[in-house]
């Protein structure tokens, strides 16, 4: 099995900038896709961003195109998740995933973290 380990949350002001990281604990996460979801309080998981292994293949979700980046680190086993310019509506919870396909759909991965706490003030 792979550990996830998300990181990198906190409370951020409107226009700011957070960097989430989530550090597998096999190398093996080399062979797996990457995503990373979110749940606002009262509401589903909801996809956000996912990357191939390769990292040559990235796609997103409309509400976070031009504001999010996903990227990793094969050195590290580690993936990121640089937001920038937040918003009140990026308040949840944000988790990271693995799976063999990237997808925007969250039952398809196999491995999740615990999450992480991401609140922007207006």
């Amino acid at each position: 099995q792979v550990q996830l380990q998300e990181s990198g949350g906190g409370v951020v002001q409107a226009g700011g900038s957070l960097r989430l990281a989530c550090v597998a604990s096999k190398r093996t996460f080399n062979t797996y896709s990457m995503g990373w979801f979110r749940r606002a309080p009262g509401k589903g998981r909801d996809f956000i961003a996912a990357v191939r292994p390769s990292g040559e293949r990235t796609n997103y979700a409309d509400s976070v195109k031009g504001r999010f980046t996903i990227s990793r680190d094969t050195a590290k086993n580690t993936v990121y998740l640089q937001m920038d310019k937040l918003t009140p509506e990026d308040t949840a919870v944000y988790y990271c995933a693995a799976g063999f396909d990237p997808s925007e759909v969250a039952g398809l991965y196999d491995y999740w973290g615990q999450g992480t706490q991401v609140t922007v003030s207006s």
